[in-house]
């Protein structure tokens, strides 16, 4: 693990918000980066975690950019803080930062959706009937080893408890209302112009895998404008879960 640069002291530096993907959390990332010293959060989205079984909630991407601002400004009050988010979470991300951009100081934007060509398998959840959704949980919550496969992940122990927790962390009915929302949102015709207001007011720095970057839908100019881009090697999307070490030491030096 890394230790922090010229004896800056991490207490000081703005809390760290980390909004989770599609499935799962990002709670081993916060924690490890609490462990160096940074104020970190990072809350269960609705419909997941402690809210995973309130079938009355609005499951939207603009239902959880609210809920993030209510969870910030609950643990931090009015302080600045930065902002980190894990594929569909990068989403979320870009759009709570266009909706409130004083919030927020710098977003590490994971492999988030900038086009319906990055929402292959949350738009796939999102067509499904509820008993497919079911059934298609279930089997991963089972065996989750197809799925790590397909990740490039091996199938250790220690990776199919982290599978098991992240696909038992929230249910079917969840996933698909998340699905639906994704494609709505980021498939409407004004996304990508409140993404590029983000780059155009914050520091936005791109995480990729080195194995998933050519599969992510980057758009040039995002490429020209971010304050930069991180390529996690020997790593594909579940970079945080491959390379914990090598993750968190990148998110140490562009946070600072």
């Amino acid at each position: 693990m890394t230790e922090l640069r010229g004896g800056a002291d991490p207490s000081s530096a703005p809390p760290v918000v980390f909004v989770h993907g599609f499935v799962g959390n990002l709670r081993r990332s916060a924690n490890a980066l609490r462990i160096l010293g940074r104020r970190t959060l990072a809350p269960d989205l609705l419909g997941y975690g402690i809210g995973a079984e309130d079938s009355s909630a609005d499951i939207s991407l603009v239902a959880q950019v609210g809920e993030v601002i209510t969870c910030v400004e609950h643990a931090f009050g009015t302080q600045t803080v930065d902002l980190v988010g894990h594929s569909v979470g990068g989403a979320i991300a870009m759009l709570l930062v266009a909706e409130r951009p004083s919030m927020f100081r710098r977003v590490v934007n994971i492999e988030g959706n900038f086009t319906l060509g990055d929402a292959f398998w949350s738009a796939s959840v999102g067509r499904m009937s509820s008993s497919e959704a079911e059934l298609m949980l279930a089997g991963l919550r089972a065996d989750p080893a197809p799925w790590l496969n397909r990740a490039g992940l091996p199938v250790t122990q220690g990776n199919v408890r982290i599978a098991r927790e992240w696909m038992g962390f929230q249910p079917a009915l969840t996933l698909r209302q998340m699905g639906r929302s994704v494609v709505d949102v980021t498939g409407a015709t004004d996304y990508l112009a409140r993404v590029q207001s983000v780059f155009q007011t914050h520091p936005v720095y791109l995480f990729a895998g080195e194995r998933s970057l050519a599969s992510w839908h980057i758009p040039v100019w995002a490429s020209k404008q971010a304050a930069g881009t991180v390529v996690i090697t020997g790593a594909g999307h579940l970079m945080m879960i491959e390379q914990s070490n090598q993750f968190i030491e990148q998110l140490v030096r562009v946070l600072m």
